[in-house]
């Protein structure tokens, strides 16, 4: 008789192969290639069962439905992402690059919730107890409801969550953690999915709200298997600048509220704190208009944040004159040049151009182009516009604007921050919004014979 032959599974990307390999040859996933033969001959008889009680399906009509019972963490900005705050038994992946800050944000979260009278555990399985009072010591985090242990081993966190019975518990991070049951080291695909999968099922049965550091590959990604991220209730990335203060919070999925909310927040020597309204980060606070500046309005999942836009135009003899971009999409500032010089007659190919935001705000959305452009119509005549214009618009290769994603949002927000005029796709072509500005303002020369007498 023959043998029956084997096939191996990608269990990341259903991958097949007639033989066991410890990297798979479809996602390059390492330790996911498993022996699909034997889980589809340990279900192959699988008999039905009896469904009774409330176990039997009904109409969704019929299905009780109930609101969550939130509790405030006391940080608005991370509620804000939450929708609104923590669920009881609720898991919440909190991934971010090396260094950003996450540590220290769910230091906080902890030290929040113990001063709200709740019972917090935070498992540090990357660094001692020591550091971490150290770091909470700097940050004004002690507590005494605030619980602290180092431990890398799943077993020893389960017994440590018998014994002190938090209200919510921390675990950083799930990376470093690993369980005696399942063979690799800690970090490999089987670990994580193992951890992750026991930590949920505890939170699902305590009504225990999780919260878990997940660490992220070179190419940003969460690291581990895909399946943690569907596993858990909620996913957020912590991200920032490490040359700048400035911290983004911003939700992935979330099963208990809106995917599209941002937190943010200010990276200080003692401590993270949220900044409920950065409007006045991303701009400067020259008194007198300067050439080479333009307000725009950009979005940040559903929050309309003020971003001015600087640009500097310098006569050029090289060659090559140099593009260089700070904030803003080089490929992107390139086009609007070259529709700027075609559609506007604004000659910029033998000039060094120097574009950049304030704050170190990064725009990859198309809303702020004719803010580029006036900034750089700007610099190039050397004629400034007044603080109250602000720009929201799209530009395209003809040169026509068009309409921004959330255009009225950002116009009532610019409007709230005194901006009294704003050009968007009402000025349907390029050179009227350009008449529109430089008909707003006077030339450098003109305001010093104004000044003069």
């Amino acid at each position: 008789m023959a043998r029956p032959q084997s096939t191996f599974r990608c269990t990341e990307c259903g991958w097949t192969s007639i033989k066991w390999v410890g990297r798979c040859g479809e996602c390059q996933s390492w330790g996911t290639v498993e022996d699909a033969s034997a889980a589809t001959a340990s279900t192959r008889g699988t008999a039905s069962v009896a469904v009774t009680g409330n176990r039997i399906a009904r109409p969704i009509t019929e299905a009780r439905g109930g609101s969550f019972q939130r509790w405030q963490t006391g940080i608005g900005e991370f509620d804000r992402v939450l929708g609104g705050g923590i669920v009881p038994g609720a898991a919440v992946l909190l991934s971010g690059e090396p260094g950003v800050g996450k540590s220290t944000l769910l230091l906080e979260v902890a030290s929040r919730a113990a001063a709200m009278g709740k019972r917090v555990l935070y498992v540090s399985a990357e660094e001692s107890v020591d550091q971490v009072r150290l770091r909470a010591e700097r940050t004004g985090a002690m507590h005494d409801d605030l619980f602290l242990a180092s431990e890398v081993d799943l077993g020893v966190i389960l017994g440590q969550i018998e014994q002190v019975q938090p209200d919510l518990l921390i675990a950083d991070s799930v990376q470093t953690i690993s369980s005696a049951s399942v063979d690799g080291i800690a970090g490999g695909t089987s670990q994580v999915r193992e951890v992750a999968s026991t930590l949920i099922r505890v939170a699902k049965q305590a009504a225990l709200p999780v919260l878990i550091v997940g660490h992220v590959t070179k190419d940003g990604t969460i690291a581990g298997p895909r399946l943690l991220e569907h596993l858990v209730d909620v996913v957020c990335h912590f991200e920032g600048d490490r040359q700048t203060a400035l911290r983004f919070v911003r939700a992935l999925k979330n099963r208990f509220g809106p995917t599209d909310e941002v937190g943010c927040f200010d990276m200080a020597g003692d401590g993270i704190h949220e900044v409920p309204d950065p409007s006045g980060l991303f701009m400067s606070r020259n008194g007198a208009p300067v050439s080479g500046t333009c307000i725009t309005v950009a979005m940040e999942g559903r929050r309309a944040l003020p971003v001015e836009i600087q640009a500097l135009v310098v006569p050029s003899s090289a060659p090559q004159p140099r593009r260089v971009v700070n904030g803003v999409d080089a490929s992107r500032v390139a086009m609007l040049l070259a529709v700027l010089e075609r559609r506007a007659g604004i000659k910029l190919s033998d000039a060094d151009v120097y574009v950049s935001t304030v704050g170190g705000m990064k725009l990859t959305e198309p809303g702020a182009d004719l803010a580029i452009v006036l900034a750089l119509a700007s610099a190039a005549r050397d004629r400034p516009y007044p603080h109250t214009l602000a720009a929201i618009g799209e530009i395209s290769l003809a040169g026509e604007i068009r309409q921004a994603t959330g255009a009225k949002q950002r116009a009532s927000e610019a409007r709230r921050l005194g901006f009294t005029t704003v050009l968007g796709a009402d000025a349907e072509h390029l050179r009227e919004a350009l008449r529109v500005a430089f008909s707003m303002t006077k030339s450098v020369r003109e305001r010093e014979l104004d000044a003069a007498f």
